[in-house]
């Protein structure tokens, strides 16, 4: 009888550094330019082969369907594209909140992509599963490439940058928000000019999403609003929204200094958080072929 292989597998979440929107294409998609980084937090994926050839969903977010959820049509993209015979049981355990601007649901997505590339032993590149990717959503081909990447296009023209060693104070703001109405707004600025330069200050940029959320959603405005007031005074520290929110950082260059500014921010209880480290590559690196 042969054995039935399982993997419990890290998905984890990704910041924007800064988010710039450069324009609108003709199908109304928005063109970006933006740092995207992977940080030490996210969710966590369960992989267990079937010899049924069935993609099942044992655990996901309970109100997205199983015929919504990217984890799951990322393995029925995979079995279609590879003609493989097997199957999946699927479970996602979700650890970073919904709404939040930190890519989970994409990232849960690629963990499956990278996943079942070495659970069903196809053997693909990297280059070949981002193709698969973008079919599922603008941030997924971001974390099959798996390094900080400054992003081009709708966020799928991606070229690895380097980073210094550096923490993020993440705050968790009770708002859920809908990536489509932030990006539709009327007062949304969509024509910032595109970085002249491959190497960037500190401090640089900004998200232009930022006010348009922080308007509609006070929850938001409250947490940006806590973390600058909290790391004042510290050169070169931000706060800054991450993708369409919720979600709002700081960087810093000293894992104790991100963490006493987490713990002013949230000791009155009114605020959640926590503190990442940058990554500097994605955890299942290895899973995909050269």
């Amino acid at each position: 009888m042969t054995e039935r292989r399982e993997l419990r597998l890290p998905a984890p979440a990704k910041l924007n550094v800064f988010l710039h929107v450069t324009g609108r294409r003709a199908d109304q998609y928005h063109t970006l330019e933006t740092l995207f980084v992977p940080i030490d937090r996210g969710d966590l994926v369960t992989l267990a082969e079937r010899s049924d050839g069935a993609i099942v969903r044992e655990r996901g977010v309970p109100d997205v369907a199983p015929e919504a959820d990217l984890a799951v049509r990322a393995a029925r993209l995979l079995q279609r594209e590879s003609g493989n015979g097997g199957g999946v049981t699927l479970s996602v355990e979700k650890r970073l909140p919904l709404g939040g601007g930190l890519g989970g649901g994409s990232s849960d997505a690629a963990t499956v992509l990278l996943g079942l590339n070495r659970l069903w032993r196809l053997g693909y590149s990297r280059h070949k599963l981002m193709s698969f990717a973008l079919e599922l959503g603008a941030d997924v081909p971001f974390f099959v490439f798996g390094e900080p990447a400054l992003g081009h296009g709708v966020g799928e023209k991606l070229a690895a940058v380097s980073l210094p060693r550096t923490w993020f104070v993440v705050l968790t703001p009770h708002a859920a928000v809908s990536t489509a109405t932030i990006f539709a707004a009327r007062e949304l600025t969509r024509n910032t000019a595109s970085a002249k330069m491959a190497v960037f200050p500190e401090g640089f940029g900004s998200n232009d999403l930022q006010r348009v959320a922080a308007a509609r959603f006070p929850e938001i405005a409250a947490g940006l609003e806590a973390l600058a007031r909290e790391a004042a005074g510290q050169a070169g520290v931000e706060a800054r929204m991450s993708g369409s929110g919720s979600c709002v950082f700081a960087a810093f260059a000293a894992e104790d200094a991100a963490a006493q500014v987490l713990l002013r921010v949230t000791r009155a209880g009114r605020l959640t958080g926590f503190v990442a480290r940058a990554l500097n590559r994605h955890p299942l690196w290895e899973f995909a072929a050269p």
